[in-house]
């Protein structure tokens, strides 16, 4: 455990993965243990059908009632076979001569009900004593042996065959199958997700192990039509083959909410209000027996946990991964946000002045930055744009320049397609067209020359570069993350560590990008060469104190 709080911080608190407290006690459609909770009832008569398929009905039967069955047949078989024998004797009137030495009975040595049952189970044993025995004059002595073999033989095949495919089930391998008491709701990649974790105790695999996920919640219609426990699919990866599982440590089984997703509008806050339960079901050979077996349980809302995320079980010892199923089921709180997908998306795209009107009656926490003529320029043949590629030669018609791996359009393609590493752009360079500044931010749209996204920008950064930061600024980026709550809406965040450098745009009353092309323009020097707060000055070279800037030709 103190590995633990050493990797992850002392500020996350493992808890517990239920709130018992307060849990809301209610049937559950399917128990944790993966029973579920319906019962047949008014079959009237179609209960014959199960008659019909009376093997199947023996295998479903409980083990008492099996066992009852099992030891009742044979009973019952016996004792009607062995007053079979006896009556044949009776009828023949060998009870009464038996000891008479000069009289040929049917059966040997039969003389009364017990001796018939001896005689019978020696027969169906096949133990053959040898003191009881048919003789050959008793035809229906013969016809009776061989039906009674038969029908023994029918008797032995069903019943012992019950019990061995009973027996062989799989359903006892589905205890060493396990689940998370809980499951958690926090963010994945930059996006937000529903996970929960399976685990196999056993060291024999589960071959082509696959996981689907039930959404069951009663829901309404359009139309009116009332719908009890209605059916949806949760996606766990089955387009991306996420749901196919080598289970051979605990996997956390990941459900992304986006636009597709039933939970697209689930908040905190709405969780508390709502009523569903999550049927989880993992299906799979067992490698031993080549059976498959299948293992269920389920999540109501109130085992949903927001903001939590699963301790680690997995460390390295000497030569192998051991797993500590002592933390299985723990969790440990992150920082998450309380609202959904749906209000996050809504939030983004009032921030963008593209999707919202414009309002010169701001609120008190929100001021508008006025737009530049660059923001609405489209030749990137000059400014700030033709700066920063002169400077670090850059030439965006190069298949190998990042301008054009990494240009707008292609990282938007890439987003959607979920091709980006670990949903960062390696190194990227976009121009601020507008800004629209907030007390937690400012939402941005930048763009380049082949397309325009929207994006967020990091308060501190507001803080700390705010003369630079302003609409036809060009922004040197690196390994900046991109939020993708949806598959067509897609956001550049931009942190203070994503930042490398920004390229102003040409200040009132200093120098043009053409001055300094020429070497006409000058800073003064000051300690460790950084020009000064006001920025670029154009006068003489030959005044002493003034040098070259360091990004202008020689």
């Amino acid at each position: 455990m103190s590995a633990v709080r050493r990797k992850f911080g002392d500020e996350y608190q493992a808890v517990g993965p239920a709130r018992s407290s307060a849990r809301r006690e209610r049937q559950r459609f399917v128990d944790k243990n993966g029973r579920c909770n319906v019962q047949h009832g008014n079959l009237g008569g179609e209960s014959s059908r199960y008659l019909s398929d009376l093997f199947t009905t023996l295998v479903d039967l409980k083990w008492r009632w099996n066992l009852l069955i099992f030891l009742l047949t044979y009973t019952v078989a016996w004792l009607v076979m062995a007053s079979m024998w006896w009556g044949i004797a009776y009828l023949r009137g060998d009870l009464h001569q038996a000891h008479d030495d000069t009289y040929s009975p049917c059966v040997a040595n039969v003389y009364n009900f017990p001796s018939a049952f001896l005689f019978f189970i020696e027969t169906e044993a096949t133990i053959g004593y040898g003191h009881r025995y048919i003789t050959e004059r008793c035809p229906e002595g013969i016809v009776l042996f061989l039906f009674q073999s038969l029908l023994g033989s029918v008797v032995d095949a069903f019943l012992i065959g019950c019990m061995f495919i009973k027996m062989s089930q799989p359903k006892k391998r589905a205890e060493t199958l396990m689940f998370s008491r809980a499951a958690v709701i926090s963010q994945r990649d930059g996006r937000l997700c529903l996970m929960f974790r399976v685990g196999n105790l056993r060291n024999s695999h589960m071959v082509s192990a696959q996981i689907r996920c039930k959404l069951i919640k009663s829901r309404q219609t359009p139309e009116g039509e009332f719908l009890p426990l209605d059916q949806c699919e949760l996606d766990v990866g089955f387009g991306t083959g996420a749901d196919q599982l080598f289970l051979v440590s605990p996997l956390t089984i990941c459900h992304e909410i986006n636009s597709e997703s039933p939970f697209f509008c689930l908040s905190q806050r709405s969780l508390r209000s709502e009523q569903f339960e999550i049927v989880v079901i993992l299906e799979g050979i067992v490698e031993t027996t080549g059976m498959t077996c299948q293992a269920r349980t389920s999540y109501t809302e109130d085992e949903v946990l927001w903001g939590h995320r699963f301790l680690p079980v997995m460390s390295l010892e000497n030569g192998f991964f051991r797993v500590d199923y002592s933390q299985f089921h723990a969790t440990f709180e992150v920082p998450t946000p309380p609202y959904s997908v749906k209000e996050q998306e809504e939030k983004l795209s009032l921030s963008s002045p593209l999707n919202s009107p414009v309002d010169n009656n701001k609120t008190r926490g929100e001021q508008a930055l006025p737009s530049s003529p660059l923001a609405t320029e489209e030749d990137f043949g000059k400014g700030p744009w033709l700066a920063m590629k002169t400077e670090l030669g850059l030439d965006e018609r190069n298949p190998g320049c990042f301008l054009h791996t990494y240009s707008v359009v292609m990282v938007l393609r890439k987003a959607a397609l979920k091709q980006l590493p670990k949903n960062k752009v390696p190194s990227m360079a976009v121009m601020i067209k507008s800004l629209s500044r907030t007390s937690a931010g400012a939402g941005a749209v930048f763009r380049d020359p082949t397309g325009e996204i929207q994006g967020t920008l990091h308060r501190l950064l507001l803080e700390e570069r705010q003369s630079e930061l302003r609409p036809g600024s060009v922004l040197l980026l690196r390994q900046v993350g991109v939020f993708s709550p949806s598959h067509r809406n897609h956001y550049l965040n931009v942190t203070p560590n994503n930042l490398l450098r920004i390229f102003p745009p040409e200040p009132e009353g200093g120098c043009s990008q053409r001055q300094v092309r020429r070497g006409q323009c000058w800073w003064p020097w000051g300690d460790a060469g950084t020009p000064p707060k006001g920025g670029l000055g154009c006068g003489d070279p030959r005044e002493e104190g003034w040098i070259n800037p360091p990004w202008a030709p020689s």
